[in-house]
């Protein structure tokens, strides 16, 4: 019967629309779209009777189904960190600890936010007791409270006991024990809050935190583990030891008792000892090795029914064990701190860095893709994709650059700087022929990205790099750093031109606008974001709102909004035309580090220490500034709107040469450039070509590839062209079917003439026949080799007259045609009606 009633109590907690919902939009923050990890992970609890797994982490606590192991909800009551959680015994009240004081409790069996307990400054570990009804919490300072969890009220505060690591109730709850990182153990008397005073000196000379402190069941025996290894039971009336056992494992940071007490679970702080061992607990003989942590491994847990270990790590994945095979079932993967985001030239990709991986997200999809690159724990304060998309550049905090097949996930090169100084910003130059990459040492290097050799270093800055980046033309290079100011370097000589140095002694970001105009760069430690003009580096403005340093700034791809992200943790939106801020975007629990804007400029992306990206709709900040670019550049026919009929007359009249409306650019001739102009127009408003139905009609695949080619080897780099190359390779792959097909021929019936329509996937030689009812031929039509494309108007599709091989009209009746092209064969039936 209480089965039942816990199972409906998490039933209700847990509702069916909570399971069916995408984890990444669990609670999500006003005005973002998807949340990319689930924040560093910091405490596990299962729940009494085992369906449900708790999760503290850095956003809020999850709640997985142990089932399935998938997500089912996120709890977000709080805006710091959770740290520590527990079920009491019945499963009705869950209790969460966090990194600034307060303790929150719910009621599991209405959902509902039941307490808030305030009176700490931190808390690292709390208890029920056996009743429930009275919660021990602990911080790093000399405090233990004892609270009423019907009244959230203090019942008893615990003074003299510093730096606890452990706590634990007995099973009668008359006693409260409290194990410290001074290698000592204080029993306390939970009625009066007194310490009991023999196990006071008994208990000195441990040589290791007390990590761990359990009573038996029948609350004679007190087991401790310390941070030496060691297992040491004790009477707890006497404060005898009984016993001592010795793990020989390293340096242990994590235990736990199976529920018989026949097993113990241990985890390794050391970074040489990743694994979860599990040791006989009588005999202190070792029984398994669990392997697949790749940092230290701070919590092991048993399922209530002891068939099931959760492990938690440093690499911020909780793994799942079977503990009778010691096999590894499920990983539920959070993301450590994060500290870069870069979008793919195309958009459709979005690069994670963190600290122990790089992921790589499909924005299309919005699924994670199937390559995670992994690397030696370091943090990767700078990620870039090489223009043409096929190399991802991650820096790292060890002197070292790595280059990424971004269609394979391999490792390309490793680029060693030199110095044992930390990289701390990569970019690729416009062409993709040169990364450069700055660093703590002061220095600028440069690289070349195909065979990872280093060509250059600029060496006259005097103190540290933060941040590199390119001009859209490629010609001016700027660094930023430590009391240098903004440097901006020719990259024909790599001679310094110009200096930019605002009031501050830190930057840590420097940005061109897209179409270079503009050069962005953030200040410490005023807080704030400037602009000067990139020609003639006057000061245009100085953007102040945030309260924290401003680690990192992005240009929107049309240049009207910049977006900083802050250590305050938020993310502003400001107008680079006015400078006025328009925008905040609030989410993150911690320091932000990156920002990024999608190529389309639908999607902000942030990233933070508390392990999550958030992607945000710039296009919901409802004081959007003006669109500087004029909006009808391509108007070709002057209709007053860009569309499709005007790319559609520039491809008519291309090649032509003398005064002509088509010829936008004014060079005398119509050309690839015109076609860009109008195709860059029709990029920034967002529509994909089959927004335009009759494009289908208007274009050729032939064409258009040519057109595509001729762009693509012109090396444009300005923001409106790179929209135009990008619109035309969605107008390919709109003209371009994925299968081969035969449709029904149109009109039907019909008399005497009709239309055959088809899809082609490939090139081929194309033919139709024609049967009568019998299945005798009556007419073949020979279309020649035909281009990939849609073959649906009457000016593409097959064309038949009604008439048989010598001209004569058929006559009424049922009729068959199929269709022939390369190894592709559909036939379809057509009637004729007289």
């Amino acid at each position: 019967m209480k089965t039942t009633v816990i199972f409906l109590v998490l039933f209700l907690l847990f509702p069916l629309n909570s399971l069916a919902q995408e984890y990444t939009r669990f609670s999500l923050p006003e005005g973002a779209k998807t949340r990319l990890g689930k924040g560093k992970i910091s405490d596990i609890q299962y729940s009494p009777d085992g369906i449900h797994l708790a999760v503290a982490s850095s956003i809020g606590i999850w709640l997985y189904d142990t089932t399935t192991y998938q997500a089912a909800d996120l709890i977000i009551e709080h805006t710091g960190w959770f740290t520590c959680l527990a079920f009491n015994s019945d499963g009705t009240v869950l209790a969460a600890g966090t990194d600034d004081g307060p303790i929150h409790l719910w009621d599991v069996v209405a959902g509902d936010h039941k307490k808030t307990l305030t009176g700490h400054t931190h808390v690292w570990n709390i208890a029920f007791s056996p009743d429930g009804n009275t919660l021990a919490s602990s911080i790093a300072d000399d405090t233990t409270r004892l609270w009423d969890v019907t009244t959230g009220e203090q019942k008893k505060s615990l003074t003299g006991h510093s730096r606890i690591l452990s706590i634990a109730f007995s099973p009668d709850g008359d006693t409260l024990a409290t194990g410290s990182a001074d290698s000592t153990v204080w029993l306390w008397d939970v009625m009066t809050g007194e310490r009991k005073t023999t196990l006071l000196t008994t208990l000195f000379g441990y040589t290791g935190g007390v990590i761990s402190v359990t009573f038996s069941s029948d609350g004679n025996t007190l087991t401790t583990g310390t941070w030496d290894d060691t297992l040491r039971t004790w009477d707890p009336v006497t404060g005898q030891p009984k016993a001592t056992l010795t793990l020989p494992m390293g340096v242990l940071n994590s235990l736990a008792f199976s529920p018989d007490g026949n097993l113990i679970a241990t985890g390794a702080s050391n970074w040489e000892n990743s694994n979860v061992q599990i040791w006989d607990s009588v005999t202190g003989g070792h029984k398994k090795t669990l392997v697949g942590h790749t940092g230290s491994v701070f919590t092991v847990i048993f399922s209530p029914d002891g068939n099931t270990l959760a492990s938690a790590s440093r690499d911020n994945t909780v793994r799942i064990w079977d503990t009778v095979t010691g096999e590894h079932e499920h990983t539920l993967t959070g993301t450590s701190a994060v500290y870069s985001v870069a979008f793919s030239p195309d958009g459709r990709t979005l690069a994670i860095g963190s600290y122990y991986r790089g992921q790589l997200w499909d924005t299309i999809t919005e699924e994670y893709k199937q390559h995670t690159l992994t690397w030696p724990a370091s943090g990767v304060p700078s990620i870039a994709f090489r223009p043409a998309g096929d190399t991802l550049a991650t820096a790292h905090s060890y002197d070292r650059i790595r280059l990424w097949d971004t269609l394979t996930g391999e490792l390309k090169h490793i680029l060693e700087g030199g110095r044992w100084a930390q990289i701390n910003s990569v970019a690729f130059s416009p062409d993709g022929n040169t990364i450069v990459s700055g660093g703590e040492d002061g220095t600028v290097q440069l690289w070349d990205p195909v065979t990872g050799e280093r060509r250059y270093i600029l060496t006259e800055n005097r103190w540290e790099v933060e941040s590199v980046a390119f001009s859209p033309d490629g010609n001016t290079l700027a660094s930023a750093g430590w009391e240098d100011g903004v440097r901006l370097w020719d990259t024909e000589t790599w001679e310094t031109k110009h200096t930019l140095i605002g009031p501050t002694t830190i930057v840590s970001s420097v940005a061109f606008s897209p179409e270079g105009n503009l050069i962005a760069a953030t200040g410490s430690p005023d807080h704030t974001v400037r602009l000067w003009d990139a020609k003639t580096w006057e000061h245009k403005h100085t953007l102040i709102g945030h309260t924290g340093w401003v680690k990192s700034i992005a240009f929107s791809p049309d240049g009207n909004l910049i977006a900083s992200g802050s250590w305050d943790y938020t993310v502003k939106v400001w107008d680079t035309n006015t400078g006025k801020h328009i925008h905040t975007f609030a989410g993150h629990t911690e320091n932000i580090y990156s920002v990024a804007f999608s190529p389309d400029g639908e999607t902000l992306a942030s990233a933070g220490v508390d392990g999550t990206v958030l992607l945000w709709d710039p296009t919901s900040i409802t004081e959007l500034p003006p669109v500087t670019e004029p909006l009808l550049v391509g108007d070709v026919n002057s209709d007053g709107i860009v569309n499709i009929q005007d790319l559609a007359i520039v491809g008519a009249n291309y090649g032509k040469t003398g005064p002509n409306a088509a010829d936008l650019n004014g060079d005398g001739i119509v050309d690839c450039l015109d076609l860009v102009k109008v195709a860059g127009a029709l990029g920034s408003t967002g529509a994909a070509p089959l927004a335009y139905p009759q494009a289908l009609s208007m274009f050729t695949t032939a064409d258009v590839q040519s057109w595509l080619t001729e762009a693509q080897n012109l090396n444009l780099t300005d923001l409106h062209s790179r929209r135009g190359i990008r619109f035309l390779e969605q107008l390919l792959d709109a003209l371009t079917p994925k299968e081969m097909a035969l449709l029904q021929n149109y009109p039907n019936p019909f008399n005497p003439e009709t239309w055959i329509p088809y899809h082609l996937a490939d090139e081929a030689e194309v033919q139709i026949t024609i049967y009568d009812s019998k299945g005798a031929p009556v007419r073949q039509l020979e279309l020649g080799h035909q281009l990939a494309g849609y073959y649906i108007d009457r000016a593409k599709a097959a064309y038949w007259d009604g008439r048989n091989e010598t001209g004569e009209l058929v006559t009424s009746g049922v009729y068959f045609y199929t269709l022939t092209a390369g190894n592709y064969s559909a036939t379809r039936k057509m009637l004729i009606l007289k």
